[in-house]
């Protein structure tokens, strides 16, 4: 088994402060070094939402020392998957690469106790997408 990860990911939402920092989370935790993992905003907020950090922090998943990335079209172009959460036509398009758009509610302001299902369904389509890195990186070999 090669050392270079299998595929890599992006994940992209307006402040780079929810969403996309407990999806990367999820998928670095789960996947481990088998997939190289980004986040990044479009227009990104001062810190990660203190609340989704501690969603995440019950699960046993730490993204306390994460911040908030200006989105770049290098990201882009460097990852395989590009995953956007309701940043609409902030993300620029290239070819070749899969967009996944998740339309996830935006947890900003919201106490943990509204952030708890965001994450677990976040969790879902993280599970989902390693299963879908996996069964594609077989094809390959």
């Amino acid at each position: 088994m090669s050392s270079s990860p299998l595929a890599s990911v992006l994940f992209v939402c307006v402040h780079n402060a929810g969403r996309s920092q407990m999806a990367a989370g999820f998928l670095s935790h789960l996947a481990g070094d088998r997939v190289e993992v980004r986040s990044a905003g479009s227009v990104p907020g001062d810190q990660v939402n203190p609340a989704a950090v501690e969603a995440m922090k019950e699960v046993g998943v730490d993204i306390s020392a994460a911040t908030p990335k200006v989105l770049t079209t290098e990201a882009v172009q460097a990852s395989d998957y590009v995953i956007t959460m309701g940043c609409g036509d902030a993300c620029p398009i290239f070819p070749g690469k899969k967009y996944l758009d998740w339309a996830l509610e935006d947890p900003a302001g919201k106490g943990v106790e509204a952030v708890r299902p965001i994450r677990d369904e976040i969790r879902t389509r993280i599970e989902a997408l390693i299963a879908e890195i996996d069964a594609t990186a077989k094809h390959h070999d």
